[in-house]
C-alpha cells in the first residue's frame, strides 16, 4: 500500500473529494483517506507526477511520505 501526506484537507467533504480524485486515477484502488493524519493511501502502482496532479487539481498538495 502506498501512503502519502495530502496538505490542505480540513472537513470530511475534503477527505471524500480527494477520495474520489484518487479513485479516479486508472490503477489505483482500495482509497482511504485520513483527516486527522493528512493522509492518503491506496494499492495501486502509478507515477507519483500523476497523483501529484489529480490531488493539485482538487486544489490541495500531494506530498510523498
Amino acid at each position: 500500500m502506498t501512503s502519502i501526506r495530502i496538505k490542505g484537507m480540513s472537513c470530511q467533504h475534503c477527505v471524500a473529494s480527494t477520495k474520489k480524485a484518487l479513485e479516479g486515477i486508472q490503477g489505483i484502488s482500495a482509497v482511504s483517506v485520513n483527516l486527522d493524519k493528512g493522509e492518503a493511501c491506496f494499492e495501486g502502482s502509478v507515477p507519483f507526477e500523476t497523483v501529484e496532479k489529480a490531488i493539485s487539481a482538487i486544489g490541495f498538495e500531494a506530498i510523498k511520505s
